[in-house]
């Protein structure tokens, strides 16, 4: 795949997850840690992993899918971390920066210690190949893409500071330092091609080292020998405690539960509702937290033309019940959604009142917009029906049951909803071709310029919303370090897309882990994904 000609549109960013929060729900038996005991930690073990699916690429750069992310995110450090209790942005591979005023200017001062797997050393010049290359990656870098968006240039101050400028202020950038798609890849690894790094993995400088990659089969990974230059947030210094992790795919719920409780791997992704009696006891853990950034939802395509008025869009958010949804598909602790963001994001508004299920208002604003019910119960206008076709993607279990039930939800009041299920890596192209009615999905990310991102209409603006104001809240939040002044910004994006029913809310999407009570330390970051340098076996 080719990266799009419109400069606009290759910018778009950070559409994830269906594919695949300030405060945190984090939940486990025995407590924080994911094991049990009070034993001391110790070295050496493998920790096998099942997750239900495969991304089909282990470059960090260009991956999307949670699953993928929870492996490959092991092989490369970020110049910083975030805190997953505060958000507040802490040092990793840079010890310090600078932010000018304008928040135009990024200054990162480097350790001098750091070095890749290959031997080569960590570099202003690294970072700049890095973030040099990052527009030329294609379809599959649309998360690293949107984060360096009006990137003006990259400069070499001296050996171990680079600066990064912006065309335009762009307050989001610190935060988009610490994630996985800006992971810090060798010289070498950037002159490959995107397909190259996609299937051949990366030389990173993290704490594990990819072995070997069998599409859709495993991922193996292995200790990092004298790696000494971990995040701030680490409990360990040093290496890291266990020597080889392997990440199986196993596509059926079911078989990765019994997996773990056969004790044939430690721990598995993904535990739906039905799997969760059988391993909440004995010598499992259950291990939560919600996602922040977009919720799990519809996303509407504006400019189709039942969906251009804003009844029809406000009438099928109305018919939605969330609660419903979350108490019967998703896994126990799933809160039904209560704004565009989830309420692990930073700078969420509560807009619980503007989200109720009201079926007879669903019904209500149809009948204003002239749609009138025929003999099957599905609505028609000017001889045409009222019918939905919703995309998505086979990445988690709990895709389907959950559009089914809305399927039956939005019936009720006449409105024909199609299921259409494509392949994983169909989502990013679908959502920039615009051929969708809706799509079903959400979007990971631990700051609320994650609307921006998937709402401007400066930017790629897939969900076809039209201009208006906004653009601008979207535009001046990007613009400013006042944090109360971004804070109210942000709130009130929220309230216009949730107004507007520019995109349906459903439910915060819940990571569910089940681990091994003998497994220690497997801890979320703050994007609920895993960091496993602290993790042991004991």
């Amino acid at each position: 795949m080719t990266a799009l000609s419109d400069v606009r549109t290759s910018r778009w960013a950070a559409l994830t997850a269906g594919l695949v929060t300030t405060s945190v729900l984090l939940t486990a038996c025995g407590g924080g840690d994911s094991g049990s005991g009070t034993g001391q930690p110790k070295s050496g073990g493998t920790l096998t992993f099942a997750v239900g699916s495969d991304a089909g690429c282990v470059d960090p750069q260009q991956v999307a899918s949670n699953e993928t992310i929870y492996s490959v995110r092991q092989v490369v450090d970020s110049l910083t971390d975030q805190d997953p209790k505060t958000g507040k942005i802490v040092p990793w591979l840079a010890k310090s920066w600078d932010v000018s005023s304008d928040a135009t200017t990024f200054t990162f001062h480097l350790r001098s210690d750091v070095t890749f797997s290959d031997g080569s050393k960590l570099t202003a010049q690294v970072v700049k190949d890095n973030f040099d290359a990052v527009p030329k990656l294609g379809a599959l870098g649309t998360l690293a893409e949107g984060y360096l968006s009006g990137v003006k240039s990259t400069t070499v101050v001296d050996p171990l500071t680079v600066k990064v400028t912006f065309s335009q202020p762009n307050a989001q950038f610190l935060q988009a330092t610490s994630t996985h798609s800006l992971g810090i890849e060798s010289s070498a690894s950037v002159q490959k091609t995107p397909q190259q790094k996609c299937s051949d993995g990366v030389i990173g400088s993290g704490p594990f080292v990819l072995k070997q990659y069998v599409q859709n089969q495993s991922v193996t990974l292995a200790k990092r020998t004298g790696y000494a230059w971990g995040s701030s947030l680490w409990a360990r210094k040093g290496e890291a405690y266990l020597d080889k992790l392997v990440f199986k795919v196993v596509p059926e719920a079911g078989v990765r539960a019994g997996s773990l409780q056969s004790g044939q791997v430690d721990a598995i992704s993904s535990v739906g509702r039905a799997n969760e009696a059988a391993l909440g006891g004995g010598q499992v853990s259950l291990l939560r937290r919600a996602n922040p950034g977009v919720v799990f939802g519809l996303g509407l395509n504006n400019s189709r033309p039942a969906l251009k008025d804003a009844r029809v869009r406000q009438s099928i958010l109305s018919a939605v019940d969330r609660q419903q949804i979350a108490d019967t598909v998703f896994p126990t602790g799933t809160q039904a959604a209560t704004s565009i963001l989830a309420h692990t994001t930073p700078d969420y508004t509560d807009l619980a009142s503007g989200l109720t299920f009201d079926a007879a208002k669903a019904k209500s604003l149809l009948d204003a917009a002239g749609w009138k019910s025929g003999g099957d119960g599905i609505r028609t206008k000017g001889g045409k029906k009222l019918s939905l076709t919703v995309k998505w993607f086979p990445n988690a279990s709990t895709n389907q049951p959950a559009l089914e039930l809305i399927q039956q939800q939005l019936k009720a009041v006449g409105v024909d909803v199609v299921l259409k299920q494509l392949q994983v890596t169909q989502f990013a192209p679908t959502l920039q071709s615009g051929d969708f009615d809706a799509v079903w999905g959400n979007v990971t990310r631990a700051d609320p310029d994650i609307l921006r991102s998937s709402f401007s209409t400066e930017l790629a603006n897939f969900y076809r919303v039209p201009a208006s104001g906004l653009d601008t809240a979207l535009t001046a939040q990007a613009a400013t370090t006042n944090t109360a002044k971004r804070k109210q910004l942000i709130a009130r994006a929220q309230q216009l897309i949730v107004q507007n029913s520019y995109y349906v809310p459903v439910v915060e999407l819940q990571t569910q882990l089940g681990v091994a009570k003998k497994v220690h330390d497997l801890n979320f970051d703050a994007s609920s994904r895993i960091q496993l340098h602290d993790t042991w076996i004991g």
